[in-house]
């Protein structure tokens, strides 16, 4: 099956294979439930190159995510360099860029969002708190959505209406995808020194981040129906995208809404521990899917 999807998505040179096979074994790695969903439901002739655009945004977090600021700063600046000179030569040393600018050469939108999502970056590398909804937006907008949007732009309608449609379900979709990620990891953040609950909503409910209490779980309560709203809003996607795609667009929609679930049934505890979707729940979702797209190819 995967030979089949490097002849559908046009890669036919055995080294330029060889390499994303390399990238659907590292995304199979480190997100498998986003690696199952797109084998699965998304057509053949696209998943290689979902498997590099997810890839390299996994590579630059990697490389960017250690260290004191200005390591990352310098980190990002040597990476950004290489990423830059692949594109303006059309190779690289490394497979992950090689596939990259292969991919960008296939769907043009990518290089844009590549170089948005590496200035994002900037500020990733240096934020410490978030301090109002004004600043998670600005985060959200020149960050988040630009890391989305490198797989995203993949399955974007041709329309220019439906376009702008997509987009902005993309933006309400990572918004709730980043609250999620803020209380999922709360934990881990605060002891990091980065936590990303606003913090003016953190003062408004007297919270204490670092153990459970009541004023914890009412504003654990609020973000997550903040995430709700954006999550209930984002389903505007499936109206605009191919038929061939929805089946993906409703499962990772699913999920969505499964660690929404999660989050709300943690409420304080994230202060102790991360919260996360149930797999048995996740599998049961994507085989739904699964089957439903079954149906549909009939």
């Amino acid at each position: 099956m995967w030979k089949r999807a490097l002849d559908r998505a046009g890669i036919k040179e055995p080294r330029l294979g060889r390499d994303y096979t390399e990238q659907r074994h590292a995304v199979r790695k480190f997100a498998t439930a986003e690696y199952a969903a797109a084998r699965l439901l998304l057509p053949a002739a696209l998943v290689p190159h979902v498997m590099a655009a997810v890839a390299f945004m996994h590579d630059t977090d990697d490389r960017i995510d250690r260290g004191t600021p200005d390591e990352r700063a310098a980190a990002l600046t040597q990476w950004g360099s290489l990423v830059r000179k692949a594109f303006a030569e059309g190779d690289s040393g490394l497979a992950v860029l090689r596939c990259l600018v292969r991919t960008a050469v296939r769907h043009p939108d990518v290089r844009g969002y590549v170089e948005e999502f590496l200035q994002g970056c900037e500020r990733e590398v240096t934020w410490r708190t978030i301090a109002d909804e004004d600043e998670l937006e600005q985060y959200v907008r020149e960050y988040s959505l630009p890391a989305l949007m490198l797989t995203a732009c993949l399955l974007a309608p041709a329309d220019a209406g439906a376009r702008t449609v997509f987009t902005g379900g993309c933006h309400r979709l990572i918004r709730a995808m980043q609250r999620f990620d803020f209380l999922e990891d709360l934990s881990e953040d605060v002891r990091a020194g980065r936590p990303g609950v606003p913090a003016d909503a953190v003062a408004r409910h007297g919270a204490d981040l670092t153990r459970p209490g009541a004023a914890l779980g009412r504003l654990v309560a609020e973000q997550a129906d903040l995430a709700g709203i954006d999550l209930t809003a984002a389903a505007c996607l499936t109206d605009v995208v191919e038929p061939s795609y929805r089946p993906f667009i409703q499962a990772l929609i699913g999920v969505q809404r499964l660690r929404l679930d999660a989050v709300r049934r943690a409420g304080a505890s994230v202060a102790t521990r991360s919260s996360g979707p149930p797999a048995p729940a996740a599998a049961v979702l994507l085989l739904r899917q699964t089957a439903a797209r079954a149906r549909r190819t009939r």
